[in-house]
Formats: structure tokens, sequence, C-alpha cells
């Protein structure tokens, strides 16, 4: 019988982003609907505060992550080039670096030193990226991918408010909006948990405690400054 592990860690990229996109696109977008629901008395301007800030924070989220990945691929060329010139300059030192580390780990000297040597044969940039740099090719930065998960991510997330801005009751609106928005963030908490292979119910009271929060606040901003927006 062949029992294969499943692991998770190489959706990391993707995952993290799309998570972090339809979380902030269902919250910000339901934040900004009931904020502006809590000071208006018709529809237009709740929905009009939605689409705007559904296309913003798509656009934000998108540019954001491909700012921010980048500037971590950025770091990453950098070091393994450096890495690279000190394999060139200093081979034996790098090799006597590489020992050390896998004897901090557990492994005996004269063993330590014997895999140091046969991974620097194999691929020396490779094992020392992995196990001085800490960069391995399923964890490392994908600009483009991250941007395109979090810029979709968060268009879907923050359809689903704006719909319900579109269809509830105006007299109920920003209620409707806090509950739906709710279970929104929970169904994300539980299919991101699965995605990853986490525990679920930490997953949803994780990102409905802090979806409360936001959106709390909003709505109380809304009321404090109580502007009859028509």
């Amino acid at each position: 019988m062949n029992n294969q592990e499943k692991h998770y860690i190489n959706r990391s990229g993707w995952l993290r982003a799309g998570v972090l996109g339809a979380n902030d696109g269902i919250l910000s977008t339901a934040s900004i609907i009931i904020g502006v629901a809590a000071a208006s008395s018709t529809r237009d301007p709740v929905i009009i505060a939605g689409i705007a800030g559904l296309v913003a924070g798509a656009l934000s989220m998108a540019a954001g992550e491909y700012v921010s990945v980048s500037s971590q691929t950025d770091i990453e060329k950098s070091d393994l080039e450096r890495e690279q010139q000190e394999l060139l300059d200093t081979p034996e030192e790098e090799l006597i670096e590489l020992a050390k580390i896998y004897e901090k780990r557990g492994l005996q000297k004269a063993t330590a030193l014997e895999v140091a040597k046969q991974l620097t044969a194999h691929n020396a940039l490779e094992a020392h990226a992995r196990d001085e740099l800490g960069i391995m090719e399923i964890t490392e930065a994908k600009p483009l991918q991250a941007a395109l998960s979090s810029g979709v991510a968060f268009t879907l997330g923050g359809f689903l408010p704006v719909a319900v801005a579109f269809l509830a009751p105006l007299a109920y609106l920003e209620y409707l909006e806090y509950v739906f928005a709710i279970i929104f963030l929970a169904v994300l908490g539980i299919v991101s948990a699965r995605a990853g292979g986490s525990r679920k119910l930490k997953a949803v009271l994780r990102i409905t405690f802090w979806g409360t929060l936001a959106m709390g606040t909003t709505a109380l901003i809304g009321y404090l400054f109580n502007i009859n927006m028509v």
C-alpha cells in the first residue's frame, strides 16, 4: 500500500496572496458600504462607494503585492549573487561554513563535512541558498503570481458585499451587510484552512473576529459623523 504524504507548503505563495486579497476584498468593501450606509438615507451613495472601493482596492492590492514581492525577489537575487561570488573567492571557507550548519542541526563533525562536500560537488550554490540563506524553489518569491492572485481574489471577495448592497432592503442594509460579510469571511476561513491543511475552526474564529472589529469600527465612525448623504 503506497501512502503518499501530502504537504501544502508549495501553495504558500499564491494561497497567502489569494486569502489576503479575498479577505481584504470582503472586509474593506463591506466596511466602506456599512460606514456609508450608516450615514446615508439613499442607496446610490452606498453603491457608488462600494464599487469605487472595489475597483481601487483590487488595483491597489495587485500593485502592492507586485511591488512588495518584487522587493523580496531583488533581495533574494542579491543574496544569491553575493553567495556565488563568495563561492568563487573563498570556496574552502564556504565549505566549512556549510559543514558547521549541518553540525548545528545534529550531524557529527565528520559526517557534516562529508555531506557538505557532496552537496557542494553536486550544486554548491543550491546548497548554500537552501541551507544558509533559506531560499528554496517552492518558496521563492513570484511577483506576477502574487499580484494576479491577490487582485483577482480581492475582486471576487469585494463583489459579494457590493451584490448585497444592490439586493438588500435599504432599511436593513448595514445590518444585512454585516451579517453576510461575516458569513463570507467564515466561508473564506474554511476554504483557506482546507487549502492549506490547517485547522478550520481556528481560521474561522481569527478571520471573523478581526472582520467584526473592523466593520464595527467603520460603522461607528459613520454614526458619529452622521452625515446625511443624498
